[in-house]
């Protein structure tokens, strides 16, 4: 249906898209958000450099590893090992704050409108920010659950009170055998709930989310909507990309708007209402605020 190679690029100054998108939002019904790791990023939750080195030092030093993307794929040779990473890995990504308030932001702009999210993150930073839960998507996991590694049900557990013991208690990039996760059901060992493979689990809370946002899409499928794509890449463009698209394309009233650090584009069939911004998500934010 749309050019996915071919895309359109405006010929706007980075300031006058941006006061395209504060007008659209001026006049939305509802704002459907789809946002993917360059809105965290933007955040500050980098996963290399200074904030990798400063909390994963002494596995860099033993394993050389090079970044918290594929410290997740290494293979610890014993789950203290693996689970004293882990530990890290989620208190640092999802149960602090991001170290800048690009989320608080976000949330202050749409302040007063419908809106929904999906997103691909699994670092749960749009609820620590105070959005609403009822009104949240997340479509590939949650650093902050845990399910049977089999699997051999359809559970969810909430790992928060474990993992902090985990990061609290660890030694020698180690924690203790009492703190492995197991499943209460088959004592299997548990894994991380995130999309890998196709033993992900989707819980009852998962379908409950699905089912509200295509209620949310369905009774906005009509009327000034405006699809907010923040930091999505070229990598699984079928969950919010090519949808919001769609969704655009066949409402003639609604505004697609993308803000990327880099790619930033629309398709052709919806170029005239579409607003594509190459520039920082935190930044572009701030200005529709009036702080930049």
């Amino acid at each position: 249906m749309f050019s996915r190679i071919s895309t359109h690029k405006s010929t706007e100054s980075c300031s006058e898209k941006i006061e395209r998108l504060r007008m659209a939002l001026a006049d939305v019904d509802a704002v459907v958000i789809g946002a993917r790791a360059g809105l965290s990023a933007s955040a500050g939750l980098t996963y290399s450099g200074e904030r990798f080195q400063s909390n994963f030092g002494d596995f860099i030093d033993k394993y050389g590893i090079q970044d918290m993307y594929s410290g997740g794929f290494y293979p610890f040779q014993t789950p203290e090992e693996h689970w004293a990473w882990w530990s890290r890995h989620i208190m640092l990504n999802r149960y602090e704050r991001a170290p800048r308030p690009v989320y608080d932001k976000l949330l202050k702009l749409i302040n007063g409108r419908e809106y929904f999210v999906i997103t691909t993150n699994v670092d749960h930073q749009f609820q620590l920010a105070g959005f609403d839960k009822k009104r949240l998507f997340y479509t590939q996991g949650d650093y902050g659950l845990w399910q049977c590694g089999e699997p051999c049900h359809f559970d969810t557990y909430d790992n928060e009170g474990t993992v902090r013991r985990m990061a609290e208690e660890q030694r020698n990039m180690r924690v203790s055998t009492e703190l492995i996760p197991r499943c209460p059901k088959c004592g299997r060992p548990m894994i991380m709930n995130l999309r890998s493979d196709d033993t992900f689990v989707q819980d009852k809370g998962w379908y409950e989310a699905a089912e509200r946002y295509k209620e949310f899409l369905w009774r906005y499928a009509r009327g000034n909507v405006l699809y907010l794509e923040l930091g999505v890449g070229g990598n699984t463009p079928s969950i919010i990309k090519y949808p919001f698209w769609k969704y655009t394309h066949e409402n003639p009233d609604s505004v697609y708007a993308c803000i990327n650090l880099e790619k930033a584009a629309a398709c052709r069939e919806i170029a005239e209402r579409s607003i594509c911004v190459n520039a920082d998500i935190g930044g572009v934010i701030a200005r529709l605020l009036g702080e930049g």
